[in-house]
């Protein structure tokens, strides 16, 4: 166990961005370690109870879906419909009728095996999105069990004294779910801490909707922490501090005792434009909230992702254009669907690849997948009379490539009456950034993706915990890399923004400001922290 005043320093995944210092929450998880299993005489009677309990977990769902949709948005409500779809499926209640029968035992140890044979059907595809939807099992699951039990899900330290039952507290358990994420008052949550859970799972994007700072990796996190300890969370790059010094506290600018607060507004800087990173069309309520001058970068999968299908011409249509009709003028950055790599989904049917992150991606998923393509730029251009649209193309690796994909988006969108479309280049591969002024000359603008293009140029994956220690800015190459967009950018006036984290990171922005960017796009609530670090950098002297 961790003494107190031992700081200790982990390195997790990053799920959900924000700075956060708490107290720790255990959720005791061991409650259905022994789960009972008996014969039975009454089978019938034994179905029955289960039907019985089917009947309430579905109610409950019903009541989460209702609360989800009222808080936080229709989409992400879908992952609840699912579960409560896969609940009532009449096989599902077939294959646990039969272990009851054919066994002769009891609903609990039905629910038991009938679910961990589902879940571990999921568990051996060679695919980490629905890998991810193992998860939504297990949580039918446990909800079953539950009302089985007649528990509820408790804290190790429910009862005693010090127990807060999460509120002010930052929840550690072993799995990030979307039961957790939402059963517990996030709105009296200060973050998450798992050691399961990766950053595509439905309980990643429900802890990002509501602003709740998540991490999750780190391994044996229960037997690091107790209930009590004192930890902070960094969400903005995946570390949790056990037992912090003032030090660390003052170097993370955070109070000792966590308030939940929305973050105050800080009024726009002269000669730096400071927008908005989103990935939900709710997301933008906060951004103008924040003030954002714009959406800096719109990670239009995310829609897709969260719902776990394709989206029609005019379902993409409707949430583009209430985007632009709330950002009332100012200029919004649609990134194109980059889906691949770590980012999969069932609906694509993706090729299975020994290292993803290099393989069918970004842009070369829409070069082979133009009928995607063409049905987001038709929708996007529909959309523009409502507002000025910069098209992001992402992951570009040349100009052939940039060329090919703009002239597809051009000729799909030909027949349609639209407003003002712009087309950009996403600088997030080393060959692009080699041409640069070629790139540039070809397109209206620019953005550069840092996280994806630090870990490219130094072949490192970021969430790998043997060689994350190379996944840094700190290094001379990156930096000239930058100067090389710049110059070039300059040279053509051009503008170009930064969109990754070390936008958000106020260490940077001198350097940042002396190289000449002066458009960067971060999470809203990082916006007031940005613009009060700005005030005090001095803009740079051009001769």
């Amino acid at each position: 166990m961790n003494k107190i005043g031992a700081e200790t320093h982990l390195k997790g995944i990053q799920i959900s961005e924000g700075i956060v210092l708490a107290k720790v929450c255990l959720i005791n998880e061991d409650r259905h370690r022994n789960i009972p299993e008996y014969e039975i005489d009454d089978i019938q009677k034994e179905k029955d109870r289960l039907l019985s309990a089917v009947k309430i977990a579905g109610e409950q769902l019903g009541n989460v879906i209702e609360d989800v949709e009222e808080r936080i948005g229709v989409a992400e409500s879908k992952i609840f419909v699912a579960q409560k779809m896969i609940l009532e499926d009449e096989t599902v209640h077939e294959d646990l009728f039969t272990e009851i029968g054919n066994r002769g035992v009891n609903a609990e140890s039905a629910v038991n095996r009938v679910m961990d044979s589902y879940e571990a059907r999921l568990l051996d595809v060679d695919n980490e999105y629905i890998k991810a939807r193992a998860t939504d099992i297990g949580e039918i699951k446990r909800r079953l069990l539950d009302v089985l039990a007649e528990v509820n899900p408790t804290f190790l330290c429910s009862g005693l004294e010090q127990c807060e039952m999460g509120k002010n507290r930052i929840i550690v358990a072993r799995e990030l779910t979307p039961g957790l994420t939402i059963g517990l008052d996030a709105r009296n949550t200060a973050g998450f801490v798992t050691e399961h859970g990766g950053k595509l799972s439905h309980a990643a994007i429900l802890a990002k909707s509501l602003g709740v700072p998540a991490v999750s990796g780190i391994k044996n996190i229960h037997s690091l922490v107790s209930c009590g300890t004192e930890i902070l969370i960094n969400g903005d790059i995946g570390e949790v501090v056990i037992w912090p010094s003032q030090e660390t506290i003052a170097q993370h600018r955070v109070k000792k005792t966590f308030v939940l607060k929305s973050p105050v507004a800080e009024e726009p800087v002269k000669g730096t434009q400071v927008m908005a990173n989103i990935s939900f069309q709710q997301d933008i309520k906060e951004a103008l909230a924040m003030k954002a001058e714009g959406i800096g970068l719109y990670r239009t999968e995310f829609e897709f992702l969260a719902r776990g299908r394709y989206l029609s011409e005019d379902e993409q249509f409707d949430i583009y254009s209430s985007v632009l009709k709330s950002m009332n003028g100012l200029p919004i950055y649609f990134r194109l669907l980059d889906i691949g790599g770590e980012k999969s989904a069932d609906f694509l049917e993706l090729p299975k690849e020994a290292n993803p992150a290099l393989g069918f991606r970004g842009s070369r998923l829409l070069v082979a997948r133009k009928k995607l393509l063409k049905t987001q730029a038709r929708a996007l251009a529909r959309a523009s009379v409502f507002g000025p649209v910069y098209i992001l193309y992402p992951l570009i690796i040349d100009l052939e490539q940039f060329l090919l994909l703009k002239n597809t988006v051009l000729h799909a969108v030909s027949d349609i009456h639209s407003g003002e479309i712009y087309h950009g280049v996403m600088f997030e591969v080393p060959s692009a950034c080699l041409q640069a002024d070629e790139l540039l000359k070809e397109s209206d603008f620019a953005s550069i993706g840092t996280n994806d293009l630090i870990q490219y140029l130094f072949i490192v994956d970021r969430d790998n915990e043997y060689v994350a220690y190379d996944y840094t800015p700190d290094k001379k190459v990156f930096w000239n890399l930058l100067k090389t967009i710049a110059t070039a950018a300059a040279k053509l006036n051009r503008s170009v923004s930064i969109c990754g984290e070390i936008a958000g990171n106020t260490r940077y922005l001198p350097i940042l400001k002396e190289i000449g960017f002066s458009t960067l796009s971060v999470s809203a609530r990082l916006i007031p922290v940005l613009r009060k670090a700005l005030k005090k950098v001095k803009n740079p002297v051009r001769k």
